[in-house]
């Protein structure tokens, strides 16, 4: 009778879950950016994008500066 050597097999399990993670991660964030990669082909539209992004970027840092008292 063949013994079955099952701590290999649940280490072989185990190790999956980080593969697993990563791939869905990735999956996740190609889906989020992939409309703004789209909007960045169009010039026009690259440079309100841009826009968009700066502004908010700014107001962030803005909020975090008052937040924590940063002078």
């Amino acid at each position: 009778m063949k013994k079955i050597n099952y701590m290999h097999i649940f280490w072989d399990n185990i190790l999956k879950f980080p593969r697993f993670f990563i791939s869905v991660l990735v999956g996740f964030f190609l889906t989020i950016f992939n409309p703004f990669f789209e909007l960045l082909k169009k010039p026009q539209q690259r440079y309100i994008l841009i826009i968009i992004l700066s502004t908010i970027s700014i107001i962030i840092l803005q909020i975090l500066k008052l937040m924590l008292a940063i002078n």
